[in-house]
């Protein structure tokens, strides 16, 4: 009698004991094939990683900057920071102005400020760098009102691309970071009106860059001079104080300049001071410091104090030299009259700075106390997912000239964000918080500490006359918190090749409905001529009728 065998012509117990293993599943995709051929030389690579946020920084300036004098009219706080610039230029300090005036400005008549000065509540810097394009080509175009604004916006593409890539050794990652700021609404809206939050936004994520820095160098000067002291034979006990931390300099700097166009800038500098000191801790703790946390927290922080603290403070009192060096500016002679003085242990304090001291008791009092009602105004609730944005300008036409091919045409300047990217960042954000807890992952810990230090103070206000287009000082943090999620979703070029074609078809996709919905967006960012119906389909939810 025969043998029985299957169909294949094995034996059944044969099939049964043999182990046979798994063929492993193919990984990666053809793009990722074609993407490392076309990096495979060094000069490719620098091409790239310098050549992709260039290219979006580019096309932020060109949404930014492209008919960026319409209108040629003052806008919304225009009024007060423009004339506030160029009295600033021409004096040394903000000056008063004659009822009506923001029309004869706009038509160039720019000289017909007052001697009086005029009581403002932030501090000058914001408004010295509005003057910049004035300066350089007078205020007779409204281009140059709005040019150095955006500018900042426009570099502040870039510099989040260079934050990405500190966070992430990545730089497709830092060029979708940098996208999302570039097509986004509110950050176009706020790069193209001479407000001042664009510029907190700017010199905060200087800050933040600088930071990032600061945390590579400090840890390598940390081993190197634990590695000195296990050599010779000393015990490192608290670690060393590292004096030699210009990142820290330089972050002082930047956040100082925050701090020297708003007070809320001192949110930024108070949070990232603090993560210093955290980073610190940790870093010692892993190179295993005995007394790690006494060290970084009693003998580093002073240091780092030392190093951030007073450095802001210069910065942000240099804001106030033209007032301080000319004699009209607004109670610059309070402290003159004997009354003000200040007497005991303060009377040494020059005159000048205790009239300075009490300008800003009174601008805080000013700023707690606004609670007039404003058609725009926001509760910051409801900022991450932009509930109310910002009506900036609105002009009708309704004899046939508005230019958009209907008898009526409406031009607007709105600062709803793109919702894709808005929705789906405020998303991200919560996620990270998840990812922080589950994870410890330090680039979540950064993401959210600049959310927070920009987010979370406002939260203090909730009765305070405010507005969503504040946000604009935090939305760096949002679009890395989006960009990590999205990283996630990409995946590995190593990874199974199924998921890895999953993940990049999804990116895919959501980018392109991105940029479509920015194109969608951009005529009513920008004050483009459309009809009532077109200006109405933007509206996507009932609060944001406008």
């Amino acid at each position: 009698m025969g043998v029985v065998t299957d169909a294949a012509g094995a034996h059944p117990a044969a099939s049964d004991d043999q182990h046979v293993e798994p063929s492993p599943e193919p990984r990666g995709t053809r793009l990722d094939a074609w993407w490392a051929r076309m990096l495979a030389t060094p000069r490719r690579r620098a091409l790239w990683y310098w050549g992709g946020p260039i290219l979006v920084t580019l096309l932020a300036g060109v949404l930014r900057f492209w008919n960026l004098g319409q209108p040629d009219t003052i806008v919304f706080d225009e009024t007060y920071y423009v004339k506030d610039a160029w009295t600033l230029l021409q004096n040394g300090y903000e000056s008063a102005w004659p009822e009506g005036a923001d029309e004869d400005f706009a038509r160039g008549d720019t000289g017909i400020f007052l001697d009086d000065p005029a009581y403002v509540v932030h501090p000058p810097l914001g408004k010295w760098m509005i003057a910049l394009g004035m300066a350089a080509f007078g205020a007779g175009d409204a281009f140059w009102w709005r040019a150095s604004t955006a500018l900042a916006g426009t570099l502040a593409v870039f510099l989040l691309a260079l934050v990405a890539r500190r966070l992430w050794p990545s730089t497709i990652v830092a060029v979708i970071a940098a996208l999302l700021l570039a097509v986004d609404g509110n950050a176009i809206v706020m790069s193209r009106v001479a407000l001042l939050d664009n510029w907190v936004m700017f010199f905060a994520l200087l800050g933040f860059w600088f930071m990032l820095l600061d945390r590579s160098h400090a840890k390598r000067v940390l081993e190197e001079r634990l590695d000195e002291a296990r050599a010779g034979g000393r015990d490192p006990h608290y670690g060393p104080a590292i004096w030699t931390r210009p990142w820290v300099v330089a972050a002082g700097a930047a956040l100082g300049a925050a701090c020297a166009v708003k007070w809320s800038g001192a949110w930024f500098l108070a949070a990232f001071g603090l993560y210093l000191v955290v980073v610190d801790a940790l870093a010692r703790r892993r190179a295993g410091v005995p007394f790690w946390l006494t060290g970084s927290v009693l003998k580093q922080g002073p240091v780092t104090f030392l190093l951030l603290v007073p450095v802001a403070a210069a910065v942000y009192l240099a804001s106030w030299t033209g007032w301080l060096v000319s004699d009209g500016g607004y109670y610059r002679h309070w402290a003159d009259e004997a009354a003000n003085q200040a007497s005991g242990w303060l009377a040494w304090v020059p005159h000048s700075l205790q009239s300075l001291w009490h300008y800003h008791q009174s601008a805080y009092t000013y700023h707690i106390g606004v609670h007039g009602e404003h058609p725009s105004q926001a509760n910051p609730l409801t900022w991450l997912i932009m509930f109310k944005p910002t009506n900036i300008y609105f002009r009708a036409v309704e004899d046939g000239s508005g230019g958009c091919g209907a008898d009526t045409c409406w031009e607007s300047i709105i600062g709803i964000g793109n919702p894709l990217i808005w929705w789906a960042a405020a998303a991200a954000s919560v996620y990270l918080v998840y990812r922080l807890a589950r994870y410890r992952e330090w680039q979540a810990g950064a993401i959210l500490l600049g959310l927070a230090a920009g987010y979370l103070p406002w939260l203090m206000y909730l009765d305070r006359t405010i507005f969503q287009f504040y946000s604009i000082a935090f939305q760096p943090y949002t679009m890395l918190a989006l960009a990590a999620v999205i990283a996630l979703i990409l995946g590995r070029r190593d990874d199974v090749r199924w998921r890895r074609q999953r993940g990049i078809a999804t990116v895919a996709v959501f980018l392109g409905f991105v940029v479509l919905v920015s194109v969608f967006y951009y005529p009513i960012w920008t004050g483009i001529p459309v009809t009532p119906e077109f200006r109405q389909l933007h509206f996507w939810a009932p609060s944001w009728v406008t």
